[in-house]
């Protein structure tokens, strides 16, 4: 009731012992893991695992249900750092690949499961269909996070393989939560009530198509002009904190349009970092144009970034309490204790490698690409070259050094391609929390997941979930330096061809 008030009680020694030690084992964790295995998160799984329900319940319910609540909104922190921090022109040139991609990754474990559940272990269709929708989806969260442990080695997020696995990672994920959403639904349609089943299903997707379509063109051509005319050179006065503002009332009106639409909150999360990285002018002159975060909190007439503002309030909270708290709740959800019976082991166990394979082929279509379109623009764009040089008269000698010379290039440059492809592969491998997601709407609000269909699907979910980001981790130690040398590799920024806007905005005028 409003006007009352909680009474302020000193917690018990036990319960500050008990979270002070989590948040201890959740860093001790995190490190261990990060040097054995090159995969912090991993760690934070296990301590949610013991901490929570799943084994020893040490915190309290209402403490657990509080860290899911915390931790996803660290997981909609993790996607919005993505999405600031996302090359727009990367991903608009990689879009194509990126949708061949996903597509890939959603329909191999669907199909894949119904060859060995359907087919192999005897489960129901609606049930296999379930359990494989759950093995469709890509851990948003985990691929941004793999994303950015990587950063030491090779900034992903500047690479050309990079744009593909997020592009391809938020595909995943919407059209996982829009499968989500459908499963649900599924419940009702069991239990004999009365539903209208083309909305049921095309309400998300309708709206996940229209917000990644109305979204680009209303930052482009109403939002981007009118902040850098109207807006944008008032930053400068005020730095971090118009900064902050903009980036919550954005953040926070793209969630709840989300939300109320239909689709993913985490999409939403994405388009709004995507937006606030395009809105400001790109001019030499312009407020956010600055080569450090110094220069943007020390000259009058500039502004730091967004990225910037994200370092310096938020990225220390989202790293060190949120992304734990994320993962950890991660664990809570995992039915630990069930899942050891020789049956489910090896079934669990079976189903997984499937599933790896399911999301590990995604990477072949780096090396088919390069094949089928980039192998044959060098070509011609090589054949543009030469017709235009004069021809000049070279004897068999002349030619030999050429010829060796030419071909540990290509060697080379195979090998990378080759290496970034199972990057991309092993990046899409995890699974995490849409997953889980999905197999628990469908094993709590349906009739169709019996308990073996779930242990199954949360063994390949949990050993999807570990193998990915340490398959990633060691793949970035070892080669990460040439996968950002090579031709996926890091790209040159392009600069932005909006000379009409910027005339708008004063910039450039003597």
């Amino acid at each position: 009731m409003a006007g009352g008030f909680v009474q302020y009680h000193e917690p018990s020694i036990v319960q500050v012992l008990v979270i002070i030690s989590f948040f201890f084992f959740l860093s001790l964790a995190e490190w261990v893991s990060a040097k054995v295995i090159r995969a912090g998160i991993i760690g934070h799984i296990a301590v949610g695992i013991i901490y929570g329900k799943p084994l020893a319940d040490i915190l309290e319910l209402e403490w657990q249900h509080t860290f899911v609540a915390l931790g996803y909104v660290g997981l909609i922190l993790i996607i919005f750092e993505g999405g600031l921090g996302a090359r727009i022109d990367l991903l608009k040139q990689n879009f194509v690949l990126s949708m061949i991609g996903a597509a890939t990754g959603v329909c191999f474990p669907i199909g894949l499961s119904y060859l060995l559940l359907y087919l192999g272990f005897g489960y129901g269709a609606v049930e296999t269909f379930i359990i494989g929708a759950a093995l469709s989806a890509t851990s948003l969260g985990t691929t941004f996070a793999v994303i950015s442990s990587a950063s030491r080695t090779v900034d992903l997020a500047q690479t050309r393989v990079g744009s593909v696995l997020v592009s391809a990672a938020v595909i995943d994920d919407v059209v996982g939560l829009v499968m989500s959403s459908v499963i649900y639904d599924l419940g009702s349609l069991s239990s004999g009530s009365s539903v209208n089943l083309g909305w049921l299903i095309g309400r998300p997707i309708v709206a996940s198509v229209a917000m990644a379509i109305v979204t680009p063109i209303v930052t482009k051509y109403i939002f981007a002009p009118l902040f850098r005319k109207y807006i944008e050179y008032h930053f400068a006065r005020y730095d971090h904190i118009s900064n902050i503002i903009l980036m919550v009332l954005v953040l926070c009106a793209f969630l709840s349009i989300s939300a109320y639409a239909g689709t993913s909150v985490l999409f939403g999360a994405f388009l709004a970092g995507t937006f606030l990285t395009y809105i400001p002018s790109k001019h030499p002159e312009a407020p956010f144009v600055v080569t450090s975060r110094e220069e943007g909190e020390r000259e009058a007439d500039k502004s730091p970034t967004f990225v910037h503002t994200f370092e310096r309030y938020l990225v220390d909270v989202q790293k060190y309490l949120m992304e734990p708290l994320f993962f950890a709740s991660v664990g809570f959800a995992i039915p630990f204790v069930q899942l050891w019976t020789g049956e489910r082991i090896w079934r669990g166990v079976v189903f997984t490698l499937l599933m790896v394979f399911g999301k590990f082929i995604v990477g072949i279509w780096i090396p088919v690409w390069q094949v089928l379109f980039d192998s044959k623009d060098q070509r011609s764009s090589h054949s543009d070259s030469t017709r235009k040089q004069p021809e000049q008269p070279q004897d068999e000698e002349s030619n030999i050094p050429e010829l060796t010379t030419n071909r540990p290039n290509s060697t080379k440059t195979s090998r990378t391609t080759w290496l970034s492809g199972l990057l991309l592969g092993s990046a899409m491998v995890a699974r995490g929390e849409i997953g889980l997601l999905i197999i628990e709407i469908g094993y709590n609000e349906t009739s169709y997941v019996s308990e073996d269909g779930f242990i199954t699907g949360v063994w390949a979910i949990l050993l999807n979930t570990i193998i990915g980001p340490v398959s990633v981790g060691l793949l970035v130690k070892a080669y990460g330096k040439r996968i950002g040398e090579g031709e996926w590799g890091v790209q040159t920024a392009e600069a932005e061809a909006d000379t009409t806007n910027e005339e708008q905005c004063g910039y450039g005028v003597q």
